[in-house]
């Protein structure tokens, strides 16, 4: 972590809050993408973890820089290219994490304040194993399995329906017995055991095969074979754990739905036990850790449930992830190695980014070598120098974190690193941006030279054909270094004009007639685009894949949204605070999402973009048929009737948007008792205040 980072939150000024939070979006972001998507994951659980939890940490203090769509809300990374896409019925979503004892205390008190049970209300959890392995969706109807997914981004997944028929253990083809509902998506794990793994790489090895990592990148690879006949020979197997889309009820609690999915000839994860209370929960936690070894799949923590579903329901989700489930995660395992050299990668925002090459040591049964050390303040704080022996871990199947120094290894000659101020690549000065107001510095620092530094401009082309943007089948990495290489590509418009340079690709190896027209039917494919899509792709600053889908669904259509964003150049007016009075949207968020679309440069690269496409697709907009489907919704005073995660989290379900603040656009304030200012601006614009019981009228209860 940099100094910043390492700062109690409770310590942070705004200002440090919102840079640092900043920071930890597009880095997580980024994280998310290279393990959800490429199977090739650059950083440690135990450090991924860190981030996300100082990140709520941070939002927890700051609540105007979380976002429904923002990282913390994200659930994975979009599916990946080769394999037809499945939108799930019901979202796929992760869960939150836990760590210490203490914070399962915290998980258990949650519930409670939620639920408003006393002191007495006895509340009954479910302790399981968490299976380390590929997330996976199967469908039944009338009792047939129809369709496999994996969990993709949460919303879309791959169809891995043919690999999934051919796993012998866990899957049922057709449902046992009788009782089950005519629509059932049973969720779960497609995973490895350890005695399967090792004959499997033994067998690679043999026959000069690919070597795998560890059982959790095994069953991922072998799941996603494009030939199902590869993954016949893999000895994949499947643990059942919850369930999506369902045409009845289950049972009235999870253990009763448990006994109905084995009988219905599902294998689900185990051992599995019933508990009462935090004590409960963290006995199970050190049985099992103590148990690890001898299990004969890998985990990586145990997951608490809420056993009664009425009880689930009525918790719901804080938009990634359920109220209702924590995982609660191991400890990483260390090692020590040298670190040999420091090296300085430009990502497509000009970030700086330092990664540690180090010497290849074993960590946990996987052979590591690099680890990211985030940014020049990480360095500073760890004092960590090329020689150095340093401390690394890893929780799992990734590149570890670099945790310390063993300072008494280190010898003389050993010097400070210099961090860079002109970016490798193109020579420009690499600043860290200093707010005129603080006068802080930001803690990444990046380089000046925007789309003139080929390394932004190359990993901005990339991110835009990307699978969580425009996805082009077809053109990768390779093709993109190619197309610039050859001067054809200069901005992402150009990719539509690609077809103008057919006949000079022709010419080029590796290129024939066949695999040329399958990419320009690709690219000509996309000139139809989703609105999300269309946003995510352009690469904004904190613009993610969700945060980009929330913003497509507050504006009508991408004109409108250019519109919007002029009209709030000056970061005043309406239509700035109706940019910033997005639920909990944050105005580092707002300010580069306007800088972006109305800076000369990149607002001629949308229009150029837009004079390719045929048409930018609005999302569809959930539960249009309610009361306040469409409306903006403020919740105000200390509600009584339910609590204010509840109201919010029912009002978007109905298709509501719930919003942070007044304007003259808000259409409902529902105020509790202790109402103060935004009551009077309710009063003050003429906005429909509604009392709790009011509210519950109009949504139906």
């Amino acid at each position: 972590m940099s100094r910043q980072r390492a700062k109690p939150v409770a310590d942070l000024s705004p200002r440090q809050a919102k840079l640092e939070h900043a920071r930890l979006e597009e880095e997580i972001a980024a994280h998310d993408r290279r393990y959800h998507q490429e199977d090739a994951p650059s950083v440690s659980d135990a450090d991924y973890d860190a981030l996300k939890r100082r990140l709520l940490e941070i939002e927890d203090q700051f609540p105007d820089l979380a976002t429904l769509g923002g990282v913390s809300s994200r659930v994975g990374a979009a599916p990946a290219a080769g394999f037809a896409k499945v939108k799930h019925a019901k979202p796929m979503l992760s869960l939150d994490n836990a760590f210490a004892d203490d914070e399962v205390a915290d998980f258990l008190g949650r519930i409670r304040r939620f639920l408003n049970l006393k002191i007495d209300d006895e509340l009954t959890l479910i302790a399981e194993p968490k299976i380390d392995g590929l997330s996976a969706s199967l469908r039944y109807e009338n009792g047939e399995l129809v369709r496999a997914a994996t969990r993709g981004d949460g919303q879309e997944g791959e169809d891995v329906t043919a690999n999934i028929r051919t796993l012998k253990h866990g899957v049922p083809h057709r449902l046992h017995g009788k009782g089950w509902p005519d629509v059932l998506e049973v969720r779960g794990e497609v995973y490895m055991t350890r005695t399967d793994f090792l004959k499997l790489n033994g067998a690679q090895e043999e026959a000069g095969g690919k070597i795998f990592a560890n059982p959790r990148n095994a069953a991922a690879g072998s799941l996603r074979q494009l030939d199902s006949s590869i993954t016949a020979k893999r000895p994949l197997r499947f643990f059942g754990y919850y369930w999506g889309e369902i045409s009845a009820p289950l049972g009235r609690t999870m253990l009763e739905c448990r006994d109905r999915l084995e009988h219905w000839g599902f294998t689900l994860n185990s051992p599995v036990t019933v508990c009462h209370s935090a004590e409960d929960l963290l006995a199970y936690y050190r049985d099992i850790a103590a148990r690890r070894a001898t299990l004969p799949f890998d985990i990586d923590g145990v997951v608490y449930k809420v056993d009664r579903l009425d009880w689930q329901e009525r918790l719901g989700f804080v938009s990634r992830s359920p109220r209702w489930a924590i995982a609660h995660k191991f400890p990483a395992e260390q090692a020590q190695t040298i670190l040999e050299k420091i090296d300085i990668q430009v990502g497509r925002t000009g970030a700086l980014t330092p990664v540690a090459k180090l010497k290849p040591v074993n960590v946990g049964g996987v052979l590591v070598s690099n680890a990211t050390l985030h940014n020049e303040d990480e360095i500073a704080r760890k004092d960590v120098r090329v020689g150095d022996t340093v401390i690394v871990q890893r929780a799992g199947d990734v590149i570890p974190q670099v945790v310390s120094v063993v300072m008494e290894k280190r010898k003389p000659e050993f010097v400070p690193f210099q961090f860079p101020d002109k970016c490798p690549v193109c020579g420009a000065p690499a600043e860290r941006e200093t707010d005129p107001k603080s006068g802080e510095a930001d803690v990444v620092r990046r380089c000046t030279g925007s789309v003139t530094c080929p390394a932004q401009l190359m990993e901005g082309l990339r991110h835009f054909v990307s699978r969580s943007a425009f996805d082009i089948e077809g053109l990768g990495e390779k093709q993109i270094a190619a197309f610039y290489e050859f001067g054809w590509l200069k901005e992402p418009a150009d990719i539509f004009r690609l077809n103008k340079h057919v006949p000079d690709l022709l010419k080029k190896d590796g290129y024939g007639d066949t695999s040329v027209n399958n990419l320009m039917r690709a690219i000509e494919e996309r000139r139809t685009i989703g609105f999300d899509r269309f946003i995510h792709a352009l690469g904004i600053r904190h613009v993610g894949q969700e945060r980009a889908r929330l913003v497509a669904l507050h504006y009508p259509d991408v004109r409108s949204w250019l519109d919007a964003m002029d009209a709030a150049k000056d970061r005043e007016g309406e239509a700035w605070d109706d940019l910033i009075g997005i639920d909990k949207m944050g105005d580092v968020v707002a300010h580069a999402i306007v800088t972006f679309t109305t800076r000369r440069h990149s607002r001629a690269v949308i229009e150029h973009l837009l004079k390719e496409l045929k048409d930018v697709v609005p999302p569809a907009r959930p539960a249009q048929d309610s009361a306040v489907a469409g409306k903006t919704v403020v919740f105000t005073g200390s509600l009584e009737k339910f609590t204010r995660d509840e109201a919010k989290a029912r009002a978007l379900s109905l298709g509501a948007k719930v919003a942070g603040s007044v304007s003259k656009k808000t259409d409902y304030v529902v105020a509790g008792p202790g109402a103060g200012s935004k009551l009077a601006e309710a009063q003050k614009h003429g906005v429909a205040v509604l009392s709790e019981d009011d509210w519950l009228a109009l949504i139906g209860g």
